[in-house]
């Protein structure tokens, strides 16, 4: 396989002839242009539309974070880190919803490679001492367990009972989740899988008090300044997520869009992260995460083997039937999506993209390929 390119800061993006990267010239037009025409259906006004997407009439609803209304379709695919397509405004900072979630997963990993945190299969209250853990049920969730989504949390953050996610389905499409919202028992925390934005809150407030520091500025030293991101990105919290940290008011960033804020990013930034993670935390010969927890970030979940830390693997193909099962993706609303093949050498990134639209696109990328 070639050596991996890496880009340098700036807009001065390599790009590869389509033959030299083994690509059928009509064959890639083709998946641009399915990606083009299977725009989400979306509203382009993102504040009217997360009402209806999540399911969730006022009062409990409301929206406590910034909004922004969505550019087109766009999206980068990039071969041994050279640019074989590119379409769309990439530049364009738009919000990303879960793709957050994948950001928060990489910062955890820094945590460990620091020291600061030492154990993931320790319990979390062992380092954070903010009250957030200390009910029985909470008591020993671990780490793995808040990345891993298995942590039944129980408990209200900035005003959003973890209820307000509980028999929550992602199969289901936008508007029709029946049951979401409604009582579960709480199971042992690491015995069952919810995906649930309250905790995943509670995660990136923890993962903040750990890092004694703004995860936004974490980011920005540890990761996006080092693999030469833009500095037109944003992560933003909610107008109650501030807290009192060290004599100063820092906000807690939110791991999705779900009642506004989140990451607001490029998808050429996003193509930076996708780079990361498929040269396993390495970077033109840095290491910016280490490769022991990229691996631990990408294996298997043993409650949903689809799930990692984070991020969406493609075993057994559940994710994209088309892809190999080497694929990871970071994925959110819209859809947003990251898609990762090291064994391939391929990066991509798809914004906009109808939500059942993943694999045929992934299927015309891989249909071009030689």
């Amino acid at each position: 396989m070639p050596q991996p390119y890496f880009p340098p800061p700036g807009d001065d993006w390599e790009t590869t002839a389509l033959s030299d990267a083994g690509f059928d010239p009509a064959g890639l037009s083709a998946a641009v242009e399915f990606a083009v025409e299977k725009e989400s259906a979306m509203d382009r006004d993102i504040g009217s539309a997360l009402h209806t997407h999540f399911s969730e009439p006022l009062p409990g609803g409301a929206i406590l974070g910034p909004t922004k209304p969505r550019g087109g379709p766009n999206g980068i695919i990039l071969r041994h880190g050279r640019i074989v397509a590119e379409w769309g405004d990439t530049n364009r900072v738009d919000m990303t919803f879960s793709v957050a979630k994948s950001y928060l997963a990489i910062l955890a990993g820094i945590a460990v490679d620091t020291g600061l945190i030492s154990d993931l299969k320790a319990p979390v209250a062992d380092t954070v001492k903010d009250g957030g853990f200390d009910a029985p049920q909470n008591a020993g969730i671990t780490w793995e367990h808040l990345l891993q989504q298995t942590s039944e949390w129980e408990g209200t953050l900035f005003d959003k009972p973890d209820m307000i996610d509980r028999n929550r389905s992602l199969a289901t499409a936008p508007g029709a989740a029946s049951k979401k919202g409604t009582f579960r028992a709480l199971q042992t925390p690491g015995t069952y899988w919810e995906y649930n934005d309250v905790r995943v809150n509670r995660l990136s407030l923890s993962l903040l008090r750990v890092f004694g520091r703004g995860l936004p500025e974490v980011l920005r030293d540890r990761v996006m300044g080092p693999i030469g991101a833009s500095d037109t990105w944003e992560w933003h919290g909610y107008e109650n997520s501030w807290i009192e940290l060290g004599g100063a008011r820092v906000q807690s960033v939110s791991g999705g869009a779900h009642w506004g804020g989140g990451i607001f990013i490029s998808t050429r930034d996003h193509a930076r992260i996708g780079l990361l993670m498929a040269n396993k935390g390495q970077w033109d010969g840095k290491s910016i995460v280490s490769e022991d927890y990229v691996g631990q970030a990408l294996t298997p979940c043993t409650l949903k083997s689809d799930y990692g830390y984070l991020w969406w693997l493609n075993t057994d193909r559940t994710q994209a039937p088309s892809a190999p099962p080497t694929s990871f993706f970071a994925k959110g609303v819209g859809s947003n999506i990251i898609w990762c093949d090291p064994d391939l050498g391929l990066v991509s990134v798809v914004r906009w993209l109808d939500r059942d639209s993943l694999d045929g696109f992934v299927s015309r990328v891989l249909a071009a390929m030689h």
